[in-house]
């Protein structure tokens, strides 16, 4: 009990002082541009009612970005990392891909998609995909190789090898790179929402900024963070899950030590 009272106050510490700060040093703010936080905070429960409806979009679009790049990138990322030659040959043009941000590609989505739901869904996708498909090969390519000669001893091929051995081997890698997708993901709905949009979290916030209406506008941004933190604890709780073996046995190792 101690031990989680302790962990709350590390979490809850660092965000209480920058908000306390925050208060008191911009309680006799007179800059329109620089509200204090209490005009803020006295704001958020109307705004974060009118974004609420805007949250369905959003996050459908978000998910749908985020989906695609979780199948591609597995798919992609298992048949790789199975495959030296096919590494060798798709290994400076994914690097060369990888580098590229995925806000410039914004543009030319555009041209190929249009400004639908089709765009934002591509755009949040474009980045997605990498930190995905790039830790899936690595996961891949860390399979125990012991493992894998068993597997070839016992005949075991096909659906059967791919499910019990390298998708559950590279599950580690696969979840970080999920988890760094995510946050890209949010960042990407919202930069396809500022650009071309009528509608979504990241639309309203940028009409609140070119309605001047600052302390909505920052209402906005912790709506957004709020909902990052939400979705994170989301897919912790998932991942947890999905992993339980693999933190059973690091547990175990603790123990052995």
């Amino acid at each position: 009990m101690i031990a989680i009272v302790r962990r709350v106050v590390l979490v809850l510490a660092l965000p209480t002082i920058i908000f306390v700060t925050w208060w008191f040093a911009s309680a006799d703010s007179q800059q329109f541009y620089q509200p204090p936080l209490k005009t803020i905070v006295g704001i958020v429960p109307e705004t974060w009612r009118s974004l609420l409806t805007d949250l369905g979009p959003s996050l459908s679009r978000l998910l749908a970005g985020y989906a695609l790049a979780l199948v591609v990138g597995v798919a992609l990322g298992v048949l790789i990392g199975s495959s030296r030659w096919l590494r060798a040959l798709t290994e400076p043009t994914l690097e060369f891909l990888r580098a590229v941000p995925p806000p410039i590609l914004v543009p030319i989505i555009i041209l190929v998609a249009g400004i639908g739901d089709l765009m934002k869904v591509l755009v949040v996708f474009s980045g997605c995909v990498w930190p995905v498909l790039l830790n899936t090969v690595e996961g891949v390519r860390a399979t125990d190789e012991v493992l894998i000669d068993t597997c070839r001893s016992y005949r075991v091929r096909g659906g059967l090898r791919l499910r019990r051995l390298v998708l559950r081997s590279a599950s580690p890698q696969i979840m970080t790179g999920a988890r760094q997708a995510l946050a890209i993901a949010i960042i990407l709905m919202v930069i396809s929402e500022l650009l071309a949009s009528t509608d979504g979290v990241g639309y309203s916030i940028i009409e609140f900024q070119r309605g001047f209406q600052i302390p909505e506008m920052w209402a906005g941004v912790f709506f957004l963070g709020l909902l990052g933190i939400t979705l994170s604890l989301i897919f912790w709780l998932v991942e947890r899950r999905v992993l339980a073996w693999y933190h059973g046995v690091r547990a175990s190792e603790r123990g052995v030590r």
